[in-house]
């Protein structure tokens, strides 16, 4: 899915021509703040000490190896967000300048919480609870960023689709490890 929208974007394809006709009928809706309270969920000041806290919990609970996979994860964003935003050279819905795809935000939001999912689990009774508070804060995350007009509905959506896969790899890893650490 990520392959489809980022050829989409990159070559000027009818799933892009429809992003950008859909997207006035979604920017500036509801209050303003609330949109941009939303988007700031992904911002690194937000997420990243949401995650440390994880982390720092699940070192504490004996867990390195799931804490190293989740830092690991997180890190492993930009070096892809970076480079894409560069290569596809998209602009912003209000803005000329070039870097919106696929959305950092979103991104950071996305891994963040889902990391402290997966690094929770273990140790939450209600254990369905937490990828379902995670997909709300990207969810709530991407509305904002839509919403208040910093990305095109396709940026979060390409986000997602990316760092979904990130975080598939790194609770397979975080599996793995639980169950050998298990077996010894």
């Amino acid at each position: 899915m990520f392959a489809v929208i980022t050829w989409q974007v990159v070559s000027d394809g009818p799933l892009r021509r429809l992003d950008e006709r859909i997207d006035p009928s979604l920017t500036g809706h509801g209050p303003s703040w609330l949109a941009e309270g939303l988007s700031d969920l992904g911002s690194m000041p937000v997420a990243l000490p949401v995650l440390a806290l994880a982390i720092g919990y699940a070192l504490w609970r004996g867990l390195r190896r799931q804490a190293l996979i989740a830092a690991v994860t997180m890190a492993i964003v930009p070096l892809l967000v970076v480079p894409l935003k560069e290569w596809t050279d998209r602009p912003g819905p209000f803005d000329p300048a070039t870097g919106y795809y696929p959305s950092g935000h979103t991104a950071t939001a996305m891994v963040a919480y889902g990391s402290v999912a997966l690094l929770l689990s273990p140790v939450v009774r209600r254990r369905r609870a937490l990828p379902v508070a995670a997909g709300v804060l990207t969810a709530a995350t991407g509305t904002g960023l839509v919403l208040h007009g910093y990305h095109w509905p396709l940026d979060v959506l390409a986000s997602c689709c990316l760092c979904g896969a990130l975080l598939v790899l790194s609770s397979t890893g975080m599996r793995r490890s639980s169950s050998r650490t298990r077996r010894r």
